[in-house]
């Protein structure tokens, strides 16, 4: 066959075959493309461009970090699955998972106090900043439960925006309600989700977490000791569990840490110590005073 001997419906069916080639999408509409291992670079241009588009579109310039773990749930549901673990060992006397379950579950009625009190930072900062600026000290969370939903829903609570930056993880993740709609992003690059943390942070609060939130606090703990970030608070809420997990004094003491560098971190209990070392840190922080304060 030859290209003279085609019929008008061969020459349509040849055209069909074109248009519905790979290789003729829109290089930007092509899905299958896009995920190719040679286009990883731009991939991860993406993932910077696009959540800063949006940020600059709803004019956030700075940020506080809010960190801890997805595991610590709300006071309400801790005590309900306190009292849930109870009625079952009542059932169960002998059945010693049921006894560890209720141990668990005495632990996670502990610490939901950090649950509230992250809330409620959340939401004295995001009242104080955002009532007439809208642009300065919003919170940011990595946008999915327990520690994190409380950052956003304290903010949520005020009537203020917040930021999250959720990630695809194997188990999935959604994001919590509480997030503004047009501040909630969704990561696949963990080095990108980082860097968005950091972009416009003032401060870092930390409640307690487990390795998530322990890799992004040394993250930050050494952008900031090698200067490639700019000196900020980095608070660790929950003295009793900080002190068990990490002696920053007998890092001091081996000589694998400066005294200065152990500064850099202060351990509180409550949201009202969260904001007094704010003040007094920026109090003294002429080149960059809180935001709408007078310096």
């Amino acid at each position: 066959m030859t290209s003279d001997s085609l019929t008008p419906e061969q020459r349509a069916e040849l055209l069909r075959a074109i248009l519905k080639s790979p290789s003729y999408r829109l290089a930007y509409h092509d899905a299958e493309f896009m995920r190719d291992e040679d286009l990883r670079p731009v991939r991860l241009q993406l993932e910077l461009l696009k959540p800063e588009s949006y940020l600059r579109e709803n004019h956030i310039e700075s940020t506080i970090v809010v960190y801890g773990s997805a595991r610590v749930l709300s006071p309400v549901e801790a005590k309900k699955r306190y009292d849930q673990a109870s009625e079952f060992l009542n059932h169960h006397p002998d059945d010693p998972d049921a006894t560890q379950a209720l141990k668990q579950a005495q632990r996670q009625v502990y610490y939901s106090r950090y649950y509230e009190e992250a809330r409620r930072f959340s939401y004295l900062i995001s009242q104080r900043f955002q009532a007439d600026n809208p642009c300065q000290f919003v919170v940011v969370t990595g946008g999915g439960p327990g520690i994190m939903e409380a950052g956003n829903r304290g903010a949520f609570d005020a009537g203020a925006k917040s930021i999250g930056l959720n990630i695809t993880l194997p188990h999935e993740q959604v994001p919590n309600p509480f997030i503004t709609p047009t501040l909630c992003f969704h990561f696949h690059y963990f080095a990108l989700r980082k860097m968005h943390f950091m972009l416009r942070a003032r401060a870092l609060v930390a409640f307690p977490g487990g390795f998530g939130t322990l890799d992004e606090l040394f993250e930050a703990l050494t952008l900031v000791q090698t200067e490639k970030m700019s000196r900020m608070p980095i608070i660790l809420v929950g003295r009793d569990y900080w002190s068990r997990l990490i002696d920053f004094d007998f890092m001091v003491e081996e000589g694998m840490i400066s005294q200065a560098d152990r500064e850099l971190v202060t351990v509180v209990e409550t949201a009202e110590e969260i904001l007094s070392l704010l003040e007094v840190f920026y109090a003294n922080c002429a080149d960059r005073p809180f935001p709408g304060e007078p310096v």
